[in-house]
């Protein structure tokens, strides 16, 4: 599949100009992406692309209807994706899980595991004091994704490094490719949404 096409898999209706006043009021700054859609007529679409909230409108909305709808559909899209987020315990659980499954001669275990807005990196492990990192972007991915970032952090806790020991470890994880492509595909579209210029030079072809 070309990034072209993922791209048209990912956001069907992108194809107005990004607003350049698109972040709103009461909304963290670069999180909210809002479209201006010429194919849209009445109704509103909101969805994740990337590690932001992508709110599609019609062209012709007028900027008081915008920011009365637009924080309307990104809290449904919050509200959802706090019904199918784990808890933080439940992610220790899972990477205690996971070590068992695929690597049981690693008998360290993180003694937190905690949520967190990171756009740079999926997870972060500091082994001194055993607490592992998940980015927030996570949160609804597929599970075999998610699985994928904690087995990679859990891995830390007792390999520091990302040398042959690692990547033999995390080699066994059984989704490994998927889970990468998954992790790569992200990024790429959220590198689109982050450069409005570029995106719109895609969107025009």
């Amino acid at each position: 599949m070309s990034f072209d096409s993922f791209l048209d898999d990912l956001a069907p209706d992108m194809d107005g100009d990004l607003d350049p006043d698109a972040t709103l009021p009461g909304i963290t700054e670069g999180e909210i992406v809002v479209i201006r859609s010429t194919r849209r007529k009445k109704n509103i679409s909101a969805y994740r692309a990337g590690g932001r909230i992508v709110v599609s409108i019609p062209a012709r909305m007028s900027k008081a209807d915008e920011r009365a709808m637009v924080p309307e559909m990104v809290a449904k899209i919050r509200a959802q994706e706090a019904a199918i987020t784990m808890s933080e315990s439940a992610l220790a659980a899972r990477i205690d899980e996971l070590l068992r499954e695929l690597a049981p001669e690693i008998a360290i275990r993180p003694v937190d595991v905690s949520w967190r807005a990171m756009r740079e990196r999926w997870g972060s492990c500091t082994s001194v004091d055993r607490t592992i990192r998940i980015s927030d972007r996570l949160k609804g991915a597929p599970a075999h994704a998610l699985d994928f970032v904690l087995f990679h952090e859990g891995i830390h806790l007792e390999i520091s490094d990302h040398a042959e020991e690692f990547n033999a470890i995390l080699a066994r994880f059984p989704k490994a490719e998927i889970a990468s492509a998954y992790l790569d595909g992200y990024e790429a579209a959220e590198t689109a949404l982050a450069l409005p210029d570029e995106l719109k030079k895609l969107l025009s072809k």
